[in-house]
């Protein structure tokens, strides 16, 4: 939604599936949300002017301190800052290996394209986007189990590039026809029937086809969906592609993997390359996609989902069948309901028999909560914007664990911090601030910290931390920059137990900081996906996939035998050993959501294992290695840049002077996305310059006008400049008489805006602060009269608008249906203070207090305003919200005030056939008062309006992103009538 009008303080970026593919998608980008939060919380109102201006969006930018540098190979241009050079060659060296074999299954050779190196924020990221047409890399490598045993730069070159590949698949056909008109808008029209699964779960098993260790062969990476098939939930096509509000789900990733890789290891490496081919040709009617499977390779796309299913069914069940007789373990007593997903993971133990976790879910906001083996949860304490939730760490009485924290202004820089809570008295530290700490863990008294820590120059290192004042006692020297994962602490204080992941693969090692030259890997360096080391006694527990399951494990530190320590069906994670030694918790993964378990610690009953040298893969792993021409790519390194290998030439990067990169021209969509005009628009790789120029056309007024605007934000505010220039053609009764006349009219508008996202805990936060002038002004107008709202010949109108918006919000759970907590406020002045021309004025102030409802997914908003102005010559829009169901009046005194409680009425699964899928039906009762009143004695009119909205959830033509849509009545009792509006998108204001 976007306010109407002058430009709004902050914008969102559109979301549409084709516009970007990302590698991880964990983190919903702060800043984003931000956006959304006060163009919805703030700026919804029916318009901040009668003008129209192009607004173009607020993106994400780097500080404009960093000195940017490219590395030009004959493929791609890497662009990067700082001292990064090194990886950058690197990077650059891995997509050239990868241009041919990358894409070849799809039968395309990729354009030259250009990749920018993200090092200011600690967000494990990437994407691709035609829009403008590029790639980003963001540097910090993930701590989960999700980065396996590949470097997390080679992996993000893996999967990214085949993005490309499969954004370059659509220059045929339909898209070769289009392009032309779109630019490279084309591709994303031509590829809207495309579904995401498909370009997720295809890049996914090209990054396990050509690494050693993709997601396809990490069991943790599909546990949801095989938790599902082992239960006996085997949900529809409809249900899998869209989603649930009471059931685990997987993700398109997941759902994408094993459908790709079927259709690819039962016909041909090719399959997916002929079924676009037939896709392309005419990609726009219902269903085209599948009938493109269909035509290539005789399924449609709910038998390959079904035949998918029945046979990674049958892999896993003969895989459980075939396992250890299963652990015996007791759950830890919570408030979770079976009926909605929700799950207690990452446990730290507290005393002998209370454990910390995280509680998250489908109804919850993650919170953390106390266990124990008798009697009822406690909820403990709710976190801002988690980093690695499983680095939760306990000892000495306190709770750590990473957290973003996004820069005000900066968008691309975001810190990752740590946060140390006192569980006696409820008091937080912060420590680091600014810093970029992935992963830590607290010493056994509680007084230091260990955190992994990657520099902007893709340096991995240890650091001892001062738990109480957060200074870097000590940095551990690594040479050979190998990457460290989940450190612990060993029970005496002295040493650390760290997973490391080398270019031969992965080990545990131990370190004492006071020698740490001699650290000591306990395992052989191999190809095993190890995670979450527990040290214990003379073992150090972890886990391991190396049976095809996660389960955990344990070495001896002192003999290096190892240990099958549990045997669960799905998934066994994050060991943790009580105080007295005698109980092992971790949480085991379910259908219905991870539980947190116990069971005694009991080295008898351990089964003595010979030591994995591999993982056993996943999957389809090994066939879809088979039918990659290179193979395992990825696994062959690339020689370092100092080894005499081909080196890359380096230049400076100058942003300013590739300020203007045109991606789309021809047709294509304006900036606001409510027109399409004839023209061009271009946005620099860095999104620090926005440009719109063209021609648009009013279809009702049959008239013409010239557009341009553009967007300057490198700076710590945003500059912005919009220009029209065009025709009216409009009429009115005078006298008793038609008239109808022709003229012109031009529009200027410029100013500045400042966006600010003030996160800091579980409330998102946002500031914006903006001004604008404008002047417009007509010509050749010969009515006899005008309206108030437009200007005449010889009154221009010269105006400034000043706005402050400011919005809290907690966080919402995916079943909320509105904020529970909260408030915001929009203050708004507006005044011709040039003495020329038109003469107005209006202040205007509205604030919002959200709160929680009856229910636990219920919502209360009361929302008041008040708008003074004088509109003697001229009457802008309203800044305060008028009573719903009623046409604005414009008055001199306006006092408004609002009452809204909305709920929802059922979570379903309603489908019909493949046309439509339902997901929620949620209502909103409301009540509006108004008064106004004018100054010349015409009165004060009142308004009380009542009424409530309908709205239902639903997907169609099983496209996941979905739309809400519904009806609004409202009943006026004071004219006894009865209004119905259409209600979409959720734009209530």
């Amino acid at each position: 939604m976007q306010a109407v009008g002058w430009p709004s303080a902050i914008v969102g970026k559109a979301a549409m599936p084709f516009l970007a593919l990302s590698f991880v998608s964990r983190l919903l980008n702060p800043v984003d949300f931000m956006r959304r939060l006060l163009l919805c919380g703030l700026l919804g109102l029916p318009g901040l002017g009668r003008v129209h201006a192009q607004s173009l969006p607020a993106l994400s930018q780097n500080p404009p301190s960093l000195r940017w540098q490219e590395v030009r190979t004959p493929h791609f241009r890497v662009i990067y800052n700082g001292a990064l050079d090194s990886a950058a060659q690197r990077t650059a060296a891995r997509l050239e290996q990868l241009h041919g074999p990358g894409a070849a299954t799809l039968g395309v050779v990729p354009r030259p394209i250009g990749v920018v190196m993200q090092n200011q924020t600690t967000v494990s990221n990437g994407f691709v986007t035609f829009l403008p047409r590029h790639a980003e890399f963001f540097t910090t490598p993930q701590q989960g189990l999700g980065l396996g045993t590949v470097d997390w730069l080679d992996g993000l070159a893996v999967h990214e590039f085949r993005h490309v590949g499969q954004f370059d698949k659509a220059r045929q056909g339909i898209g070769r026809l289009l392009n032309p008109l779109l630019g490279d808008g084309a591709l994303g029209i031509a590829a809207v029937g495309v579904p995401q699964w498909f370009f997720e779960g295809d890049a996914v098993g090209t990054e396990t086809a050509l690494t050693r260790s993709g997601r396809g062969r990490i069991p943790n990476f599909n546990a949801g969906l095989r938790a599902n098939l082992l239960a006996g939930r085997r949900y529809s096509y409809q249900k899998a592609v869209n989603g649930s509000l009471r059931d685990q789900v997987p993700d398109w990733y997941v759902l994408g993997y094993f459908m790709t890789s079927y259709l690819k290891t039962h016909h041909s490496a090719d399959a997916w390359a002929k079924a676009l081919d037939r896709y392309y040709r005419f990609p726009f009617y219902p269903f085209s996609f599948s009938n493109g499977i269909r035509r290539s390779a005789g399924l449609t796309v709910e038998q390959l989902y079904d035949r998918t299913m029945t046979e990674i069914d049958s892999v896993w069940r003969t895989q459980q069948a075939a396992a250890p007789a299963i652990t015996p373990v007791r759950e830890l007593a919570g408030a979770a309901s079976e009926e909605v997903f929700t799950q207690y993971q990452y446990p730290q133990y507290v005393t002998d028999s209370t454990v910390l976790a995280l509680k998250t879910g489908l109804g919850h906001i993650a919170q953390f909560v106390l266990l124990s083996r008798r009697g009822a949860e406690r909820k403990v304490f709710v976190p801002g914007q988690l980093n690695l939730p499983e680095m939760l760490s306990v000892s000495g009485g306190k709770a750590v664990w990473p957290e973003y924290q996004q820069d005000a202004r900066w968008g691309q820089r975001v810190a990752s911090e740590l946060k140390v809570l006192n569980l006696a008295t409820g008091k937080l530290t912060r420590i680091g601030k600014g810093a970029r700490y992935s992963a830590a863990a607290l010493s056994p008294d509680g007084r230091q910290l260990v955190a992994v820590r990657t520099d902007v120059n893709y340096r991995h290192a240890l650091v001892l931390v001062d738990a109480q004042t957060g200074a870097v006692l000590q940095t551990l020297p690594n040479p050979q920059n190998d990457f460290y994962q989940q450190p612990r602490w060993h029970p005496d204080g002295r040493r650390l137990v760290a997973v490391t992941l080398s270019a031969a693969g992965k080990t545990i090692v131990v370190v004492d900081p006071a020698v740490p030259a001699a650290a000591r890997p306990l395992l052989p360096v191999a190809n095993v996906n190890l995670a979450n080391p527990q040290p214990w006694g003379d073992f150090v527990l972890y886990n391991s996939a190396q049976s095809g399951i996660d389960n955990l494990y344990a070495v001896s530190a002192r003999t290096g035998q190892t240990y099958r320590v549990t045997s669960r069906p799905v998934g066994a994670y994050h060991a943790a050993v009580s105080p007295d030694g005698r109980s092992l918790a971790f949480h085991d993964f379910r259908a219905t959501g991870a539980r947190v378990v116990e069971m005694p610690l009991d080295t008898t009953a351990w089964v003595s294992i010979p030591t994995a040298t591999a993982d056993v893969p996943g999957p389809y792993a090994e066939a879809l290695s088979a039918l990659e021409p290179a193979g395992q790519l990825v696994s062959r390194p690339v020689p370092p840049a100092d080894s005499g290998a081909v080196r890359y030439g380096v230049r400076r990067y100058s942003p300013l002077r590739h300020a203007f990169n045109v991606f789309s021209y021809g047709v294509v969509q304006s900036p606001t996305g409510d027109a399409v005009s004839l023209g061009l628009r271009s946005q620099d790789l860095l999104s620090t310059t926005q440009v719109f120029a063209g021609v648009g056309y009013d279809q009702i007024e049959r008239t013409a006008r010239v557009i341009g605007a553009l967007s300057y934000q490198a700076l710590y505010p945003v500059l912005d400049l919009d220009v029209t220039y065009g025709g009216r053609d409009a009429a009115i009764i005078f006298q008793g008489q038609t008239l109808r006349d022709q003229w012109r009219y031009t529009r200027l508008s410029a100013g500045l805006r400042l966006p600010l996202n003030l996160t800091r805990s579980k409330y998102f936060q946002g500031l914006t602060v903006s001004s604008y002038y404008l002047h417009e002004e007509v010509y050749d107008y010969n009515l006899p009269v005008r309206r108030f709202t437009e200007t005449g010949p010889n009154r221009p109108l010269n105006a400034i608008q000043t706005t402050v918006g400011y919005a809290s919000q907690l966080r919402r759970s995916a079943r909320d249906v509105a904020p529970r907590w909260g408030g915001s406020f929009l203050g708004t002045w507006r005044t011709t203070p040039f003495g020329r021309g038109l003469e107005a004025r209006q202040l205007g102030g509205q604030g919002s207090v959200f709160l929680p409802g009856l229910g636990r997914h219920h919502a209360v908003r009361l929302r008041g305003g008040y708008q003074w102005q004088d509109q003697a010559q001229y009457q802008f829009a309203p800044a305060v919200s008028f009573p719903r169901g009623q046409g604005y009046t414009s008055f001199d005194r306006l006092a408004v005030a609002s009452l809204d409680y909305s709920l929802p009425l059922a979570f379903t699964h309603w489908e019909v056939g493949r046309w439509l899928y339902v997901q929620r039906l949620r209502a909103t009762v409301f009540g509006d008062v108004a008064q106004g009143s004018n100054r010349l004695g015409t009165g004060v009119r009142n308004y009380r309006n009542v009424g409530f909205d309908a709205l239902v959830q639903f997907n169609v033509l099983r496209l996941r992103t979905p739309i809400e849509a519904g009806v609004r009545v409202v009943y006026n009792p004071l004219l006894q009538l009865l209004v119905l509006e259409p209600l979409a998108f959720d734009i209530r204001l």
